[in-house]
């Protein structure tokens, strides 16, 4: 089903093609209105291309008015202001689109640089429990990744492990010292991370531990079989906790290579550095360095000791993803300290000749008041510590609100609304803002959250419920729009595909939270304002057929952001 805006950008281009027939000017651009009383839709397309023509906005602006091709979609076409083109579509158009909304998927066929796209994220370290700090990289990775799919993108998600480096050869040495047997069986992750923890608090008094552990890291990095053996246990183990969270936050991936995974593919790339040019050795290192305009420190890609370094394994990835996957475009989302390194890295790849789309999806950092989580210094709340409280709370709120549910379903709806109010309260804000870390306003229930657009679909699932225990369904249901309200709840639902297309330009979920709460709201207006169930069955039938496009329009945008719905709270 072709997009509401691309319908009028049609029309609106034939009006503009019978005026300038020879002169060669971009497409008409439509959007929503951000105030009703100036139309549903309007587009600038005068006032931009003024200079162009050499014309007056309004002037122009009235020329393609006139020009308009006969349809049976503009109700009234206006001019405002400078130049702008208002225009108000009919109501009897409004009902067909919208009679196709839930049968038709978009069409983003003019969409012109599809293909396949490579998005790393969450990406946590091996050994090591997930933490809030991981909240943010793994929700937006996902929600992006969901984006792009729902756009019709071939789309790989890829959690790239810290699988390898300094960290083994610590964590070795401090299993072969410290290690309690029994709560490594019990909790072999919170053991490791507990024995690590110790090991860096040991190590500040006690140089001789750093210098064992870059011995046993050696021996690892060189194929010693005990260190491998157990280097591949503390893999196996942290995958298998980290998978029951994933499976928990309804997150998947499609591969899981780590680090170690194109180790192998590292020493290619310091020959080739070196062979083009790119890269020349300084005391027994071998690095890159840039030039002034490109304003960035040199890199190193190997120490002289023959270790390599991130920029080298993400060099190596990119390798690895552009002769795999082909790739149109690859997405890291990190936070937003690694900025410097991608542009290292990114400005490396070109001097190579790949001349991929590379994005860094930086994010700003979830902090305690009083500075950032780090696992070293032990000040970390685990990940499924946040989701358990989260959860917890739902559950109060539902035994306090809806007591006559049976247990099992207060604890299925307490699960969805916990993890969906923890995800909604990240992936509501712009990506590059700070988050300090607050509990209450993690899980606040009322405002902007997930359970508020949870409660509104479940509302809709009760009023249908309702609906037919009165004997009313949506067979044979037309819509009809008459009252200020209808209508603009029909023209909201129409744009969840442009708001998606915008959040995946500039790999912002906010913008999809933000017109999932206008939408809740507009609806619950409407649900406030206008009668259902009392009205006469025609009317009746079309309110709740409305309701009911509505909800649908919800889920949908919920599930682009990872969250799942309840029919009841």
């Amino acid at each position: 089903m072709k997009l509401i805006e691309k319908i009028l950008e049609e029309l609106l281009k034939k009006s503009v093609e019978k005026i300038y027939p020879e002169i060669e000017i971009k497409n008409p651009i439509v959007q929503r209105t951000a105030n009703e009383n100036f139309g549903d839709f309007q587009t600038n397309f005068a006032m931009i291309n003024a200079k162009n023509l050499k014309k007056s906005p309004r002037i122009i602006a009235q020329e393609i008015i006139d020009n308009i091709p006969e349809n049976e979609i503009i109700e009234k076409i206006d001019i405002a202001g400078p130049g702008f083109i208002n225009i108000y579509v009919k109501n009897e158009f409004l009902v067909s689109y919208l009679s196709k909304i839930e049968k038709e998927d978009p069409d983003f066929s003019f969409i012109e640089d599809k293909g396949t796209v490579v998005i790393d994220y969450s990406s946590p370290n091996i050994a090591k429990p997930m933490h809030i700090g991981h909240l943010r990289s793994t929700v937006i990775g996902d929600s992006i990744k969901r984006i792009y799919k729902y756009l019709g993108y071939d789309v790989i998600g890829d959690n790239h492990l810290g699988d390898w480096g300094t960290q083994f050869g610590k964590l070795i040495v401090a299993y072969r010292l410290w290690l309690d047997k029994e709560n490594y069986e019990k909790d072999p992750i919170g053991e490791m991370e507990r024995i690590y923890v110790k090991f860096e608090k040991e190590s500040e008094n006690n140089p001789d531990l750093l210098e064992e552990a870059r011995q046993e890291l050696k021996k690892l990095q060189d194929g010693d079989p005990k260190n491998r053996k157990l280097w591949q246990e503390f893999i196996d183990l942290s995958l298998r906790e980290y998978n029951k969270i994933y499976k928990r936050m309804d997150i998947e991936f499609d591969t899981y290579y780590g680090e170690s995974h194109y180790h192998n593919i590292m020493p290619e790339i310091v020959k080739m550095l070196l062979e083009k040019g790119i890269a020349t050795y300084s005391e027994g290192a071998v690095v890159v360095f840039f030039d002034e305009k490109e304003n960035l420190p040199p890199a190193i890609i190997q120490k002289k000791d023959g270790a390599f370094l991130y920029a080298t394994s993400d060099l190596a990835c990119i390798k690895f993803r552009r002769e795999t996957y082909h790739p149109n475009r690859i997405l890291y989302v990190t936070d937003e300290r690694q900025q410097t390194h991608f542009k290292q890295v990114f400005n490396i790849a070109r001097k190579l000749g790949w001349d991929d789309n590379y994005q860094h999806i930086w994010f700003g950092l979830m902090r305690f008041a009083d500075g950032v989580f780090s696992t070293r210094k032990g000040n970390v709340i685990k990940l499924e510590e946040l989701l358990n409280k989260a959860v917890e709370k739902a559950r109060a709120i539902i035994e306090e609100k809806n007591p006559n549910l049976t247990e099992e379903e207060k604890n299925e709806i307490a699960e969805v609304i916990g993890i969906g109010a923890v995800k909604y309260a990240d992936l509501s804000q712009n990506r590059i803002s700070h988050i300090i870390f607050d509990w209450d306003k993690m899980l606040a229930f009322d405002g902007n959250t997930a359970p508020y657009l949870l409660y509104t679909y479940a509302r809709i699932q009760s009023l249908k419920r309702k609906a037919k225990d009165n004997g009313y369904t949506l067979e044979n249901a037309e819509l009809i729009i008459n009252e200020k309200l209808e209508r603009k709840l029909g023209l909201l639902l129409t744009q969840l595909p442009i708001v998606v297309m915008r959040a995946a330009e500039d790999y912002k979920p906010n913008l999809i939270a933000d017109y999932l709460f206008e939408l809740a709201q507009t609806y619950n207006s409407f649900y406030n304002n206008l009668p259902v169930l009392k009205e006469e069955e025609k009317i009746l039938k079309s309110r709740l057929l409305l309701s009911h496009l509505a909800g649908e329009v919800l889920r949908k945008g919920l599930d682009l952001l990872g969250i799942k719905v309840v029919d009841k709270m």
